[in-house]
């Protein structure tokens, strides 16, 4: 009976040993340089945000865009943080409907994306997109960089001297503020609510019209 004891003792002994070692092989000597990859697929994707109105209607046609990864739906250019959709379509928050784009530049330009905005909204009409009223469907580029707003600014200018619209362009350029995502039933809406009124006459017309003008640009 001793003898085994001692044998189990001994066992125990051993086995505590080897994790020992095994945890020790497994952690460098010196780990005060280890770096931990993070994979991050959003990391070759430049980003740009528009207002145009409701953001049900951009949502749906830049989704439709060659380069553009993802699209959210979301609030900038406000006092508040974190507000909900109520609040900010009381218009006292100050923020805008806009949509947050992550694009491939090696597919799709910042330029080509302003001129899809320009093109498929009323850069003319002051804090109004048809029948959507309040300052939060502002027309509005919110750049992230100096040559955001160097295009722009240029690309604005360009369409106001070119008489493209009757009207001058009231579209706001100002640099982005705190971005805060929408409610998730606000994502991907068009796309989840298409037998909608909403979505049928007035969300589904100008995507169709988007991808006639712009068929070079949208996705297969």
């Amino acid at each position: 009976m001793l003898d085994k004891l001692k044998f189990l003792s001994f066992a125990s002994l051993l086995f505590a040993f080897c994790l020992a070692s095994c945890a020790k092989s497994k952690v460098p000597a010196n780990n005060s340089n280890i770096k931990e990859e993070i994979i991050n697929p959003m990391a070759n994707l430049d980003t740009a945000t528009f207002g145009a109105g409701c953001f049900w209607c951009v949502e749906a046609i830049f989704q439709d865009m060659k380069g553009v990864q993802k699209v959210v739906s979301g609030y900038t250019g406000g006092q508040v943080d974190n507000p909900t959709y109520k609040e900010v379509c009381t218009g006292n928050t100050g923020h805008a409907e806009v949509i947050q784009i992550y694009y491939d530049p090696a597919v799709v330009s910042f330029k080509d994306l302003l001129e899809v905005f320009w093109q498929t909204h009323d850069p003319t009409t002051l804090n109004r997109q048809g029948n959507d009223e309040g300052t939060q469907y502002r027309s509005a580029v919110f750049y992230h960089n100096a040559e955001q707003k160097e295009l722009s600014e240029k690309y604005k200018k360009e369409l106001d001297q070119s008489g493209a619209f009757s009207s001058p362009i009231v579209t706001e350029i100002v640099p982005i503020s705190k971005f805060f995502a929408a409610e998730d039933y606000h994502q991907n809406y068009f796309n989840l609510n298409k037998g909608q009124p909403y979505c049928t006459y007035v969300i589904k017309p100008k995507v169709e019209k988007f991808k006639k003008v712009f068929g070079d640009k949208v996705k297969k």
